[in-house]
């Protein structure tokens, strides 16, 4: 399988480099360090990517056989957001740490009905657009590092993966009583047995 493990840091034009093959993602796949996919051509590729890399629509990545590979971002379903009151929206969609795309005299924000209920009373006009999702990257910047701060890396609601482990705070029985605050071992070794 072709690795994908470095983005070029370089202006594209800053040599001239041939481009061989096109890696469409979504937002949320973008946003992954560990990934297996598919070139536009079919090939089975994985994403090793650095934690905290985010891939941009037009970024050229390197795969393991030297080939330059351009990024596509896929069009996905947005709310598309205009008002007179875009800060106060901001704000609210933020509150909730939700990547926003800020544009000319917009937001946009993946579909989500709550979302853009809440929106709507707060004034705005939405409307549903199918485009390339290009959010701020201040709602998810710092990788590893939010996520531990924040519960999530910046991803919509809870609909993401990790490739490693945390700990949870829910009840359950083990058969056995002890007090899960005052254990002196971590949770994920005391319970994998």
């Amino acid at each position: 399988m072709l690795e994908i493990r470095a983005k070029l840091k370089i202006p594209r034009t800053a040599y001239k480099l041939e481009v061989r093959g096109t890696l469409r993602l979504p937002f949320e796949a973008r946003q992954r360090s560990r990934l297996k996919t598919r070139l536009a051509s079919g090939e089975e590729v994985g994403l090793m990517l650095p934690r905290g890399d985010i891939l941009r629509g037009g970024d050229l990545v390197t795969a393991s056989d030297g080939r330059v590979i351009e990024v596509v971002a896929e069009p996905e379903k947005l709310l598309h957001i205009e008002s007179k009151e875009l800060a106060k929206i901001a704000y609210h969609l933020g509150n909730r740490h939700v990547p926003v795309q800020v544009g000319e005299k917009f937001l946009r924000i993946a579909e989500d009905h709550v979302l853009e209920e809440m929106v709507r009373k707060l004034g705005a006009n939405v409307s549903h657009v199918e485009a390339a999702f290009e959010p701020e990257a201040g709602a998810y910047a710092g990788g590893h590092h939010q996520h531990d701060e924040m519960g999530h890396g910046g991803k919509i609601h809870d609909h993401h993966e990790h490739d490693h482990d945390h700990d949870h705070d829910h009840a359950h029985d083990h058969g056995h009583d002890h007090d899960h605050e005052h254990c002196d071992h971590p949770h994920h070794q005391h319970h994998r047995k």
